[in-house]
Formats: structure tokens, C-alpha cells, sequence
């Protein structure tokens, strides 16, 4: 790492922690990538619950197995995966629908998860970074409207 990198970047590069993934985030991946972390972006984009983000999570950072949905499970999928890991994960949540009634009931415990993840890997000498790119609230449902959310052009 040069001697321009702002020494809160160096610091989370080092500790581990949450980011704001709208910022620098090209700077970040790249300064990630050059310490050996492995960089995934989980595509919650179409998650209305939290099954969902957890799907997309064992999806992006490659989990061989299905995790029942509930925060221990995530947990344990990102503490196996940081194990997996020589130097540590950063794991981006993109386009992450915070702001939907499902999401948002159990907000408190899913960053707590992230945390502890961020604890995890820091006691096993590796490092864990989250961003999470929040989109809002999903439209609602409007009658006679039909809402394609598979990637298949309708």
C-alpha cells in the first residue's frame, strides 16, 4: 500500500469493519485485492427476505452448502468462509432493500451477525469487511401489474 492511502482504509484493511460501499469503492477493492482479501458482492437486488440475502450471500462467496434462514447460519457461513481464506473477505450486500418490512424487522440482528464475523476473523489472524449498499424499499405489488424479478426478459 502507498503512502497515499487515508489511514482509515489502511485501518479497516487492517482490522476489519463495515464501509459505505457508494465511497471509493474501486479504490477499496483494489487495495483489498492487492492484501490477498477475497472481493464478493452478494446481489440483493431482488431479496425481500432475509432467505434471500442469505441466498444470495452463499451465492457470492461460493458456500458449498444450504444455510437455513436464520442469523446463526449466516454466521457460520461467514466464519467457514473467512477460514477458507488466507488473508480475509470483503463482502459487498448490493443494492440490499434495508427499508422493506421483512428486512427491516431484524436490521439490529443482522448487522450484530456482520460484527461478530468482524470479531471472528480478527481472533483467527484474518480480516472480514462489509459494505452494505442500501436500495430503499421494493415497489409494492400493484393489482394487474406483473413484476418479472428472474433475469429472463418477460
Amino acid at each position: 500500500m502507498g503512502k497515499t492511502v487515508d489511514p482509515k482504509l489502511r485501518q479497516l484493511l487492517q482490522n476489519g469493519g463495515g464501509i459505505d460501499p457508494t465511497k471509493d469503492l474501486d479504490i477499496l477493492e483494489s487495495l483489498a485485492r492487492e492484501r490477498g482479501l477475497n472481493w464478493c458482492v452478494a446481489d440483493c437486488d431482488k431479496a425481500r427476505s432475509w432467505s434471500a440475502v442469505f441466498r444470495a450471500v452463499v451465492k457470492s462467496v461460493d458456500y458449498p452448502q444450504f444455510i437455513s434462514a436464520d442469523f446463526e447460519s449466516l454466521f457460520d457461513c461467514l466464519s467457514d468462509t473467512l477460514l477458507d481464506q488466507k488473508d480475509g473477505v470483503v463482502l459487498i450486500f448490493d443494492k440490499l432493500h434495508s427499508a422493506d418490512p421483512a428486512i427491516v424487522e431484524q436490521g439490529n440482528e443482522f448487522l450484530q451477525t456482520l460484527n461478530d464475523a468482524v470479531t471472528f476473523a480478527h481472533e483467527n489472524g484474518r480480516v472480514f469487511i462489509y459494505g452494505i449498499h442500501h436500495a430503499g424499499k421494493h415497489e409494492e405489488a400493484t393489482p394487474g401489474k406483473v413484476n418479472n424479478w428472474s433475469d429472463e426478459p418477460a
